[in-house]
């Protein structure tokens, strides 16, 4: 088997000159089409896959993000773990614009998306009805090697953090906002969910590593914009950019054959389906 590493980004991360040998992808699910062609190409030899989650030119809002279509395309090209980036908001004081989080857990405000592939679709792959366990959210052994890279490049990081997921795409009242605070989140996006738990469906270790770029709006002094993230998301792209490809020479040097392994069995077990039917993206 070719490991794959499978990336979902933005900023930082487009460039195609980051990648040896790199060469555009079509890719067709049974889900519809993704946000973009994926870009596949080699890190220091290390086979990896590209997907824009917006476009590469910023095109598909949140709300309208085929993000089942994003993980099955990845799937279906090999990818066997996936690091998502997501620009992302702060509600404490101490998680500052440039700061880099990695999450561990989310609370998902959205209520627009397919948020499962076992829809009950007619010739839809995904049979049956899947109760996914969301706990952990994300995948250990990925986190700590990030975490690793973060402290390598002297970034300022937050080792863990729970992101609130609203459905956007406006940004948040000053009372939401003094809500989600209230919880105890650390951050708020706009794409965590469903992508966190739709990786989790097809048994692929997940990580998403959040920017912070503002503190949305509940500080006084500073109001989210759209020019102020585009700002900031620019000032710290080359993080983004440095953090990943240290982290996927790291990668390739760890066996995930277990990780893997036992990533399928929990998507595999969470499925009710009769056990003749043979789900070949989990075996």
């Amino acid at each position: 088997m070719v490991f794959k590493i499978g990336i979902i980004g933005g900023t930082g991360l487009e460039d195609p000159n980051i990648f040896e040998n790199a060469r555009e992808v079509v890719v067709q699910t049974p889900f519809g089409e993704p946000s973009d062609a994926l870009l596949e190409g080699e890190v220091d030899g290390v086979p990896c896959i590209l997907l824009s989650r917006h476009g590469r030119k910023h095109s598909v809002p949140p709300s309208g993000v085929n993000f089942r279509a994003n993980l099955w395309a990845l799937m279906k090209q090999g990818a066997n773990v996936i690091l998502a980036t997501a620009t992302s908001g702060s509600l404490k004081e101490e998680v500052s614009p440039g700061s880099l989080v990695f999450l561990d857990s989310f609370i998902d405000r959205t209520y627009k998306r397919a948020i499962t592939f076992y829809d009950g679709s007619k010739d839809n792959p995904a049979k049956g009805v899947c109760h996914i366990p969301s706990h952990p959210a994300y995948n250990e052994k990925l986190r700590q090697v990030l975490i690793s890279c973060a402290e390598e490049l002297k970034y300022k990081y937050f080792k863990t953090g729970t992101v609130v997921c609203i459905e956007g795409p406006r940004y948040s009242s000053r009372a939401e906002s003094e809500v989600f605070r209230s919880w105890n989140a650390d951050v708020i996006n706009m794409t965590v969910c469903p992508e966190v738990y739709l990786a989790k469906e097809l048994g692929i270790p997940f990580s998403t590593t959040a920017i912070i770029t503002d503190y949305d709006c509940w500080r006084d002094g500073e109001k989210v914009s759209v020019e102020l993230v585009d700002e900031r998301m620019v000032e710290n792209a080359y993080k983004v950019k440095n953090l990943f490809l240290l982290a996927i020479k790291k990668i390739k040097q760890l066996d995930w054959t277990e990780e893997i392994k036992e990533a399928k069995a929990v998507a595999r077990g969470a499925v009710m389906v009769d056990k003749s039917v043979v789900l070949d993206y989990l075996s």
